[in-house]
């Protein structure tokens, strides 16, 4: 079994399957690794469901009532859910699998399945939860410490990551280099920035939409 790393004893498995006995022994095989776990009989009652914003990942059946499994993984991935999906079937194929695969699941598994297997996949995909989440978390910092910034400390802070000197910056942007001497030492600041090589990961840590809009 995988060893267990930070975040993982808060992880809830979400398991959709319209078989009842499937459900119950998947929460018991949950709850005998430490693993809290919410049971649906289908993609429409999860939906419905409120449920908190945890770490996790999904145990999928392919046929469910409903929207299938697939289409349910569509669905969350156009509506900007990147939740990890471990698919569990009896009725699964290759171009199935190779369908699921390619939309992102971690693993796709036929039932019956060996305990461990599912387990270890479960592991790797709360695993992958818990890394996006980071992910999200510090580009959601460095945004909303960008957005504290003035648009001339935007385009400052643009040119810096760029490469570009103080001179450089001050001829491109008509001002003295005194004046982008103190935009700069203000972005530094406000972006919790101590050398140019923050500046540059902050920069690159942002999103697209952010690098590519021009400051305002």
């Amino acid at each position: 079994m995988n060893t267990r790393i930070a975040g993982q004893d808060e992880a809830l498995v979400l398991i959709v399957d319209d078989d009842e006995r499937i459900r119950e022994g998947l929460a018991e095989l949950m709850a005998s690794v430490g693993l809290e776990s919410a049971c649906f009989g289908s993609a429409r009652e999860l939906l419905n469901s409120a449920l908190p914003e945890r770490p996790g990942c999904m145990v999928l059946d392919v046929r469910l009532p409903g929207l299938s499994g697939l289409d349910f993984q569509h669905h969350l991935a156009s509506n900007g859910n990147a939740k990890p999906i471990v698919f569990l079937t009896g009725h699964g194929d290759i171009p199935m699998s190779v369908q699921a695969m390619k939309a992102g699941a971690i693993d796709f598994l036929t039932k019956p399945v060996r305990d461990q297997a599912l387990i270890d996949a479960i592991m790797t995909a709360i695993d992958r939860d818990i890394a996006q989440r980071e992910v999200a978390a510090n580009v959601r910092k460095h945004a909303a410490r960008y957005n504290t910034l003035t648009p001339r400390e935007r385009q400052v802070l643009r040119e810096v990551a760029r490469g570009r000197v103080n001179k450089q910056i001050a001829f491109d942007l008509g001002i003295s280099e005194i004046t982008v001497k103190l935009h700069r030492g203000n972005l530094m600041r406000k972006m919790h920035a101590g050398s140019v090589g923050d500046i540059v990961r902050s920069w690159e840590a942002l999103p697209a939409s952010l690098r590519e809009k021009e400051p305002t």
